[in-house]
């Protein structure tokens, strides 16, 4: 079998599995799955069992992404917390590796992923209280995750405490003019706007997740309970709000295109919670009294996505994207993150909370 991007070499593979994983015998087949843009993650079935393989991409990438050993780090750091997490096996370095590329082997679990923030997918009478279960599940665990005590679990290393945003700023605008293909004025205008309106850091700090949404979030098969939160590639220590914000950008993203957002759904109609809900439901959880400067953090959420598509779509021109059909389509989508980001920052009374 010819190893690529979206291929493993099984001849290859198998030995490294048998010596590596305990129990594992007699691969039968390795499957990669279609969703996911960063990290390649391939289904590996064997008369064992099933397990989750996650590596690197292959071609010349940024220094600073597709780390897969802070995500096998930071998943095995959590096992001893109540924050659900796959159980991480095997961790391969590059040098090692039988096919050139870093990559760790993981527990498969059997649960749900929901595509469809509006959740649609769910019918009968008890729908619209199972949507809304599943929403309160994902504030619960996100809670959950902010309130981890660090040094308790061995990750008082695993990011610089403080100053978060400054720091983030100027990571994700390095990151955005590497990948840039053409100028996006928008996105030139939010990035000075974040740089003028950066609030004074508060000194919170808080293991944060990163890329925490709905289709992160594997739900057992019957109930809205969390089985795991996966794809932790860009978990750090930073302000828990940016995760926060990172997820309320679902609320207001289109419903079309690339995006499965909110935005101009009935969600009373469907039993989904609204925006300021969700917030002030995290806040009574962590015993928040409000949150200030709320614009800041939207914006500099969506100028986040923005970068992360921008790098996903400079790849799929590069011919190094995991799926180069929906990583092209992410170019257009760029745009109008700007154009949004731009309109919150220019009005932000009339953005608060999804207003």
């Amino acid at each position: 079998m010819t190893e690529g991007p979206n291929v493993l070499d099984d001849g290859l593979l198998a030995p490294w599995l048998e010596e590596n994983i305990p129990g594992f015998d007699e691969l039968h087949e390795i499957k990669k799955f279609d969703t996911g843009q960063s990290n390649p993650t391939y289904l590996i079935v064997a008369e064992s069992g099933k397990y989750v393989l996650r590596a690197k991409p292959p071609g010349e990438l940024l220094k600073s992404a597709h780390q897969v050993d802070r995500e096998f780090r930071v998943m095995n750091a959590l096992s001893s917390t109540p924050v659900p997490v796959p159980n991480v096996i095997a961790l391969c370095e590059a040098e090692e590796s039988p096919f050139g590329r870093m990559f760790f082997v993981m527990d498969y679990l059997d649960g749900r992923i929901f595509w469809d923030p509006a959740l649609h997918e769910l019918v009968g009478e008890e729908a619209n209280q199972i949507r809304g279960d599943i929403y309160d599940s994902m504030n619960a665990a996100l809670a959950g995750l902010h309130d981890v005590d660090v040094n308790a679990v061995g990750l008082s290393d695993f990011g610089v405490p403080g100053h978060y945003y400054e720091r983030q700023l100027g990571r994700w605008t390095k990151q955005y003019a590497s990948s840039e293909v053409e100028r996006i004025e928008d996105i030139h205008t939010l990035v000075n706007w974040l740089a003028i309106n950066m609030p004074a850091d508060d000194g919170k700090v808080s293991l944060v997740h990163g890329d925490f949404r709905l289709d992160n979030v594997i739900f057992s098969k019957d109930s809205a309970q969390i089985s795991g939160i996966i794809d932790w590639e860009l978990a750090t220590l930073g302000h828990p709000l940016a995760d926060l914000a990172y997820q309320c950008m679902q609320w207001r993203l289109p419903h079309q295109g690339v995006f499965r957002g909110l935005g101009g759904i009935d969600r009373k109609a469907l039993g989904l919670p609204e925006e300021q809900y969700y917030v002030d439901a995290y806040c009574k959880r962590r015993g928040l009294e409000t949150i200030e400067n709320w614009e800041f953090y939207l914006a500099f959420s969506f100028f986040r996505l923005a970068a992360i598509l921008q790098g996903v779509y400079k790849r799929s021109l590069d011919g190094n994207a995991s799926n180069p059909e929906l990583a092209a389509n992410y170019g257009s989508a760029v745009p109008l993150l700007g154009q949004m980001a731009v309109a919150i920052i220019s009005e932000p009374e009339s953005h608060y909370f999804g207003a």
